[in-house]
């Protein structure tokens, strides 16, 4: 049996937070999450794209409670403010599902001096949790990291993390992702550790249709063969980005969700079809190495429990 969003109850009354909620998977999950009476809070990078999000929002869902904070997860000011915006906004806080993200820029960097893909996906959402996590654990919240079935190809670079020798968009890219799902599984195997009540479950949307697939090939110095293959593969295989949020809202929200869990798309390959546990790849699962992408990953960003 297919998951699907009649499968949770009400949510009156708890609070979700989606990072790049303003489009694409973002959105449609937020929207699923506001039909069933949740308080959600979307982030975006503009106030006028957050702003045409929560009109849309509310003209979806009439009574809708939504709200906005602005973010950008490659500036950690940004990342700051937006925290503290969250907590004032977000009394509780029932999770935090980490989807904002860029797919296949050009080799572009932060004011850090960091990778943007490996900045935007993993960094600065590793940053927001850390500062959200002791709201989260007074509701026995949950963290969400999404990944990609582009985990499989993605090989974690400890020497190069930000790729300065080498760089290619789609090994970046898949870094990235393999980065979100060792995150995840990581994150849950501390947090276990620490007896604490937060949960981390992972997921994935398969391949949907949204405007990540120009994010990133879309920019100046984007590969043009990767926007006509995209192009052709959204109007082929893709599905819509309301079914690719499904995993998203089922790992958020639903009370059998299983921690530590993967959960996405289950045919072809990954890509689409029905919504249960997902593949997973064998070194996604490597806790050596996940523990060593973790201790590098406090090293460029700080440590995450106090």
């Amino acid at each position: 049996m297919s998951w699907t969003p009649d499968n949770l109850p009400s949510l009156s009354g708890k609070t979700y937070v989606v990072t790049g909620g303003n489009s694409g998977l973002g959105f449609e999950a937020a929207k699923i999450l506001a039909t069933k009476g949740a308080r959600v809070v979307v982030t975006t990078r503009s106030e006028a794209k957050a702003l045409d999000a929560v009109g849309a929002l509310r003209a979806a869902v009439p009574k809708a409670d939504v709200d906005f904070v602005l973010l950008d997860l490659t500036d950690p000011e940004s990342i700051e403010k937006a925290a503290d915006a969250i907590l004032e906004k977000c009394p509780r806080l029932d999770a935090c599902i980490n989807n904002a993200g860029v797919m296949q820029t050009p080799e572009l960097r932060t004011s850090e001096g960091f990778e943007l893909q490996l900045a935007t996906n993993h960094l600065g959402h590793f940053r927001l949790n850390r500062r959200l996590l002791a709201r989260l654990e007074e509701n026995a919240g949950r963290v969400v990291p999404v990944s990609s079935v582009a985990h499989r190809s993605g090989v974690i670079d400890l020497e190069d993390l930000n790729a300065k020798k080498d760089y290619d968009s789609m090994r970046a890219y898949s870094q990235s992702k393999l980065a979100n799902l060792m995150y995840g599984f990581e994150l849950q195997r501390l947090l276990t550790e620490r007896a604490s009540p937060v949960v981390s479950i992972s997921c994935h949307p398969g391949y949907a249709a949204t405007n990540l697939q120009s994010t990133g090939v879309g920019m100046e110095g984007g590969s043009a063969i990767f926007r006509t293959v995209y192009k052709v593969l959204n109007a082929v295989v893709a599905q819509s980005a309301e079914k690719g949020a499904w995993p998203l809202v089922l790992a958020a929200a639903d009370p059998k969700a299983e921690a530590g869990a993967y959960y996405g798309p289950t045919g072809l390959g990954g890509a689409r079809g029905k919504v249960g546990k997902s593949f997973v790849d064998p070194r996604a699962q490597d806790q050596d190495l996940a523990s060593a992408l973790w201790k590098k990953t406090e090293e460029l960003v700080g440590p995450f429990f106090d």
